[in-house]
């Protein structure tokens, strides 16, 4: 029988504002744990997206990939430091379409990709395809493309960006056509060469640019690409050159600001250094702000919910304190560490990358040992994150902490940062410490989803929280410096301004002044609620980008 979902179909009659038909392309989706394919931010946001989509009744659907090995699983080896592990996934929530496209890949012209649609019952999600080349007929290596999120080598990056851009523009085109192509960063750039030359217009195509870091707009060579098959076709010595850049380089970031009727940065500071950063080449369009959200109602707690709306500090505390018992089974269940839900508990969890400084607190070692060692003001200090599998300073950051925190009673560095470890992070820590180099964290979001659960926000003044800040009222934020001073000495701002932060506000306001802290608590879900909500988001899209 030919599935329901073989053609463009809701299980709603779609909204009125929101009727036009819009294909969202993303290499990953951070939906639900049981699901784990995303690596980080990028994931959660798409996945928060595609939950306020089906609750608004928007005629969206997803387009994504089956990652047979998901990202990574993160283990530890003898001595406590990570372990990447590759394990095969299961979805059995997942179900055949019965559509498969062919595509070219480099000599092979007969690369087969299989669509897999999670239906919106499953999650509370808008319908969502799942491409695979773990296919029947295909040969060996083109079955491994769509095994690894984010492979190390090159080619098969190449192709993964391929499977997702022209294979997901079929499986589209089979699904009935879209109004509109929506890129949520440039890996499905080969999308917009395909839909180009099939007549897709220039007025159907949009874009969103996640990151100013230079390892996140990717760049390649233009006759390597041309190659493997990215252009959908072969493309001659003149088309190449004019969509090279830098000599000889396809920028996927460039080409998609070219081909798009717009795009978007994702909060307004970003969208003004994205603006700032390609405004060299020309025919860009124009680079809106449509600021990051999250799903409030997959990511707040429901008992701190009541007790906002009510203003009832009583059953905020007492929720509060169950939460903090919850993360510190993991805490302990990891570490064998007794935490104690009455010491003000400090987190820092998300993507370790360089610029976002994990290991700031560690800058100044005195003033560090004195922090976790004050009986008077006690603090509990929690890591956890993901470094990209292959970023060995990233890893050597992660395990530097490990060894650092293993024997003190009151670190803890957690391994699994995935959505159910960031949940209870979230509801269980009172301080959401972030730490980014300014101007390089484009959003941001997992602060947002602190913000709802009462975790005060302690940041330097980046990404979403320059919307949002209002220091010492719902949050407390790390005053800005000249982001053009070298590295070094921006570190020892940032330390010092942290500790100074850190020791005559946040630390004393939790235990001497506790009405002053619930106000910030509240202060903070006021601000943060519907303002960095996906649904206000989700509608942005579709009134301001679609």
């Amino acid at each position: 029988m030919e599935h329901i979902y073989s053609k463009w179909h809701h299980p709603y009659t779609p909204a009125k504002k929101y009727k036009k038909k819009v294909a969202y392309f993303s290499m990953e989706f951070g939906i639900d744990q049981t699901f784990n394919i995303y690596s980080g931010g990028l994931g959660f946001l798409a996945g928060s997206h595609m939950r306020s989509g089906l609750e608004l009744k928007q005629n969206m659907i997803g387009i994504g990939m089956l990652w047979k090995y998901g990202y990574y699983d993160q283990a530890r080896n003898e001595d406590q430091t990570l372990k990447t592990e590759f394990n095969e996934k299961h979805f059995d929530f997942l179900e055949d379409t019965g559509i498969e496209v062919e595509i070219k890949l480099h000599d092979n012209p007969h690369v087969k990709v299989r669509a897999y649609v999670l239906k919106p019952e499953i999650f509370g999600t808008v319908p969502m395809y799942f491409l695979s080349t773990d296919v029947d007929g295909n040969d060996h290596l083109s079955r491994t493309i769509t095994n690894h999120l984010y492979d190390k080598n090159p080619v098969t990056r190449v192709s993964q960006s391929i499977v997702l851009g022209i294979a997901g523009a079929k499986v589209v085109e089979a699904l009935g056509g879209a109004d509109t192509y929506h890129l949520n960063e440039g890996h499905a750039l080969p999308a917009f060469y395909y839909l180009r030359d099939k007549g897709v217009t220039k007025d159907q195509m949009v874009f969103t640019t996640h990151t100013p870091e230079k390892a996140g707009n990717e760049e390649r060579d233009a006759r390597h690409l041309n190659r493997c098959g990215f252009f959908g076709r072969t493309f001659s010595e003149d088309e190449l050159h004019s969509e090279m850049v830098n000599g000889g380089m396809i920028n996927y970031t460039v080409s998609a600001l070219r081909m798009a009727r717009k795009a978007n940065g994702v909060s307004k500071l970003h969208a003004i250094v994205a603006n700032d950063m390609w405004k060299d080449y020309d025919g860009i369009c124009d680079i809106i702000p449509i600021t990051n959200a999250q799903n409030q109602k997959f990511w707040q707690d429901e008992i701190i919910k009541t007790s906002w709306m009510k203003k009832d500090a009583v059953i905020y505390n007492q929720r509060k304190l169950q939460l903090k018992t919850e993360l510190f089974e993991e805490v302990y269940k990891q570490t064998g560490k007794q935490f104690d839900p009455n010491v003000l508990t400090i987190v820092w969890a998300r993507r370790f990358a360089a610029y976002k400084r994990a290991d700031l607190l560690l800058r100044d070692y005195d003033r560090f040992k004195r922090l976790i060692t004050n009986d008077k003001y006690p603090v509990q200090i929690i890591w956890a994150g993901k470094p990209y599998p292959f970023d060995y300073g990233a890893i050597d950051v992660f395990n530097h902490l490990v060894h650092q925190s293993k024997h003190e009673p009151n670190l803890a560095v957690l391994i699994g940062y995935e959505i159910d470890v960031s949940k209870r992070l979230k509801c269980g820590s009172d301080v959401w410490l972030n730490t980014p180099r300014i101007t390089r964290e484009a959003s941001g979001t997992s602060g947002m989803t602190a913000a709802m659960n009462g975790s005060v926000n302690l940041s330097t003044d980046d990404g979403w929280i320059p919307e949002f800040k209002k220091d010492e009222q719902n949050c407390y934020v790390i005053p800005a410096l000249d982001h053009h001073l070298p590295t070094w000495d921006q570190d020892k701002i940032d330390t010092d301004n942290l500790y100074h932060i850190l020791e005559n506000k946040v630390i004393p306001t939790y235990y001497e002044n506790p009405d002053k802290w619930q106000d910030i608590v509240f202060k903070a879900m006021d601000d943060v609620i519907p303002e960095f909500t996906t649904q206000r988001m989700a509608d942005d899209y579709y009134k301001k980008l679609f």
